[in-house]
């Protein structure tokens, strides 16, 4: 799984929001019908990505709607998830990601 979210966050570092999105999606197909602990953190990780391309595509409505979907999941890490700290780190890349496209983006709708 290390190797998912490394690949992850250098799509994410690189604008390819679309290859992040598809490389968690594929993990969590095998577990999102289980009682996985960690298979919402994972789902809010795949909105983070998918909010990045629609903003990318100029959908910021799209974007504002979907990133809600990330924060319902990844606002508040549960300490006690496994990978916590693996998320924590996560999570921070994402946030980050999004103040940078977003004074892109804002700076060009002037």
């Amino acid at each position: 799984m290390e190797k998912i979210f490394s690949l992850f966050i250098q799509h994410i570092r690189k604008n390819r929001f679309y290859e992040a999105h598809e490389t968690v999606e594929e993990y969590w197909h095998t577990i999102r019908k289980s009682d996985h602990p960690e298979k919402e953190v994972i789902r809010g990780f795949i909105n983070a990505a998918v909010s990045f391309e629609l903003l990318k595509r100029g959908k910021k409505d799209g974007f504002k709607k979907v990133w809600k979907n990330y924060l319902k999941h990844c606002g508040n890490l549960d300490k006690s998830l496994p990978n916590y700290k693996v998320f924590a780190d996560i999570k921070r890349e994402v946030e980050e990601e999004k103040r940078r496209i977003e004074k892109i983006f804002d700076s060009h709708s002037c």
